[in-house]
């Protein structure tokens, strides 16, 4: 099973721009979008010429802002929006897939904003999945979360982390937050993977970026330890355009 993750900074342009070609070639079963930006009536050209996909859609209320959406092949079980408290859920952050030997979410983590002022948000957001998450635990449900975590972990998941330690996405707080789930019985799969590997998956606009591979690596997929022994690989797809993200596969062994 292929499970890809992607944020894809505005899913219209994409879709007007054929960007969602590569998905012939990587074939995800699963594919979770974040801050898409829009509704799904507004992009029924990505259906129609993927019909061998469902989809579902967790739109944020105000236009233009945030959301999610899942592409899968295979039914869940049940799908669930929403962390269960309206501050985080009417921005369409969370969509939750149950299958038979996990839960999937697929999550677009808040920005900690201008001057880090929404970093409390953020914090909050995390401690509220957290949360839920431990909840699957307790009751022996095994997890993958996955999606743009706006946070690096570690100094060797960015180019420059000496210059963005007072920063949002690599401030000391935010990034204790991902210890934290790690503490809690999950497992970053790329980092356990691949220890020194240095890769990235999204780059800013700015500069030139993203063809000086100066980036960051925001996007993870978090496994339940139990998992762990199903997980093939992690694939970061950098040649794959469209965005300032690109996307992430998970191979888990049938």
């Amino acid at each position: 099973m292929r499970i890809t993750t992607w944020n894809v900074n505005g899913i219209r342009a994409i879709v007007n721009k054929d960007g969602f070609n590569w998905l012939d070639e990587v074939k995800p079963d699963i594919l979770g979008l974040q801050e898409i930006k829009a509704k799904p009536e507004q992009v029924p050209d990505l259906i129609k010429d993927h019909p061998e996909y469902l989809s579902f859609w967790h739109s944020a209320e105000r236009p233009g802002y945030s959301g999610t959406a899942v592409l899968y092949r295979k039914e869940p079980l049940s799908i669930q929006t929403g962390l269960g408290m309206e501050e985080f859920d009417n921005e369409g952050r969370t969509i939750r897939l149950e299958y038979p030997d996990f839960f999937l979410y697929n999550i677009y983590f808040p920005n900690g904003g201008q001057e880090n002022k929404r970093v409390p948000f953020k914090l909050d957001f995390y401690a509220r999945l957290l949360e839920l998450c431990d909840a699957h635990h307790a009751k022996g449900e095994k997890v993958i979360i996955t999606g743009d975590f706006n946070t690096s972990h570690q100094e060797i998941d960015l180019t420059n982390p000496k210059e963005n330690e007072k920063n949002t996405g690599f401030l000391p707080e935010e990034r204790e937050w991902i210890t934290k789930f790690l503490e809690h019985n999950f497992v970053d799969a790329f980092r356990a993977l691949y220890l020194d590997k240095v890769e990235y998956t999204w780059w800013t606009y700015r500069t030139n970026a993203r063809a000086r591979n100066i980036g960051w690596r925001l996007d993870y997929f978090l496994v339940s330890s139990e998992l762990m022994d199903r997980v093939k690989a992690v694939e970061i797809h950098g040649d794959i355009m469209g965005s300032d993200h690109c996307p992430v596969s998970l191979i888990l062994r049938d």
